[in-house]
């Protein structure tokens, strides 16, 4: 499958030009459940994880993000492809 994943937080390690997201893999929860985990919750996990409903686009988040640089880029296990 050929998915583009759109993306326009520029300070993401996983942010490419023409505002993509390059993670090989991204986890989307419920803001709920995002504010209760730690950061590194993300896709890698997504098989052990309940599946949860939202209410709404307002009510999701984006667990993948990693800020630009930080030390932290290969704390989620999920690699930038090239």
């Amino acid at each position: 499958m050929n998915q583009h994943i759109h993306c326009i937080i520029n300070n993401c390690h996983y942010w490419a030009e023409g505002n993509k997201c390059v993670a090989n893999e991204i986890l989307v929860t419920p803001d709920a459940f995002a504010s209760n985990q730690p950061d590194n919750i993300d896709a890698t996990m997504a098989k052990q994880l309940t599946p949860a409903a939202a209410d709404s686009c307002m009510a999701t988040c984006c667990k993948t993000f990693v800020p630009k640089g930080s030390d932290r880029m290969n704390a989620d296990n999920v690699t930038k492809m090239s």
